[in-house]
């Protein structure tokens, strides 16, 4: 494999795409060029927020409860006057604002993913700024210039990888084709503290693929496990581990 053909592997690189012969000769590559460093960088962090959209179809009644509700909401002219069209009743002001209004109309008139209604705004948007949180520390693992991952084949057909970063002492769980658990219970995540398990947070039990920020410092953590715990989570593992997985060096 030539150099030229090294600079070509960010992107398969970023996703884990590279049989591992390929891999390695990369992450070889990797170590001297920091032009494939910085590329691969922000292919990951990508990469990631791409893993993390997640769409919302509206309900059939929201267009109707758009339009009905904009017959409350006061037209304002350019210099901030209220506007009553001829056999129109006047339009009481709401605490509504201009973006949140032109979002719910996307959704219902043009079919757009996300869905936003006024009654629930402060809600949605304190929603919105942790998910939006939660992207920005799962990207930052997977750009530091420390990362490193370690992939495994989860039961069920269902593909894993850890990326640490002890420079950031923290870690990111990616999944792929993960089934769903059992009624009532949920995928709970430890770091493997010589033998001791520590929690590190739950997955959406919802989702079969997504990245998880694990909860709680790396610290001298050698591994992960997942194991299935009762909904809400467990103090300490109440089954057998689904996958024991060794950190990267």
């Amino acid at each position: 494999m030539t150099a030229t053909d090294l600079h070509r592997l960010t992107g398969a690189y970023a996703l884990h795409a590279l049989p591992d012969g390929e891999r390695e000769a990369f992450e070889r590559h990797l170590a001297g060029c920091e032009a494939c460093a910085q590329e691969t960088a922000e292919l990951a962090a990508t990469a990631a927020r791409l893993g993390l959209a997640a769409s919302v179809t509206p309900s059939a009644a929201l267009r109707e409860q758009v339009l009905r509700r904009i017959t409350t909401v006061r037209q304002e002219g350019p210099d901030g006057s209220a506007r009553s069209g001829s056999g129109r009743t006047r339009l009481r002001a709401r605490l509504l604002s201009r973006w949140t209004l032109a979002a719910c109309l996307a959704a219902a008139v043009l079919g757009g993913t996300t869905v936003w209604q006024h009654q629930r705004a402060e809600d949605a948007l304190g929603r919105a700024h942790r998910a939006e949180q939660g992207a920005d520390e799962i990207a930052a693992v997977l750009a530091a210039p420390d990362a490193r991952t370690q992939a495994a084949e989860l039961a069920g057909g269902a593909t894993g990888t850890v990326v640490v970063s002890r420079d950031l002492d923290r870690a990111v769980f990616l999944v792929s084709g993960m089934a769903s658990p059992p009624g009532g219970k949920v995928y709970q995540l430890w770091f493997d503290d010589a033998g001791a398990m520590r929690s590190a947070g739950l997955m959406d039990p919802a989702r079969a693929d997504q990245a998880v920020l694990m909860r709680g410092p790396v610290d001298s953590a050698s591994g992960m496990g997942i194991t299935v715990e009762p909904s809400g989570g467990s103090k300490q593992p109440t089954s057998a581990p689904l996958a024991l997985m060794t950190f990267p060096a």
